[in-house]
């Protein structure tokens, strides 16, 4: 499946970073839940990543609407963009809320 027939979507996402966690590796702090999609594969060969966006505390996993798709110029590991079902994000915001991760590659989002 192409990532970007996930838009518009109610996806299940299971939480691997949650809001307040630290990067293992780089040691920043999560700033907003990241995990995947279970039982997908993305273009690096791990399963398909996942910003959460509108939720403020940390959860383990969550079911909400995938509004984008953020795909990397200089990389090959797209990320969805969900989000409760009541919020809505430009393109503009959905980059401010990744942008502690995304500011090291060239991303686009495409809506």
């Amino acid at each position: 499946m192409d990532t970007k027939d996930y838009i518009g979507k109610t996806i299940t996402i299971k939480i691997d970073r949650a809001m307040g966690s630290k990067h293992p590796k780089h040691g920043f702090i999560y700033p907003l839940n990241y995990g995947y999609v279970s039982d997908t594969k993305s273009g690096d060969g791990e399963e398909l990543d996942a910003y959460l966006l509108g939720v403020f505390e940390p959860v383990g996993e969550y079911t909400g609407k995938c509004i984008a798709v953020i795909t990397r110029k200089d990389d090959n590991d797209d990320k969805l963009i969900i989000v409760p079902e009541d919020k809505k994000y430009d393109k503009n915001q959905i980059l401010a809320l990744t942008e502690f991760q995304e500011r090291f590659f060239q991303p686009e989002v495409v809506m």
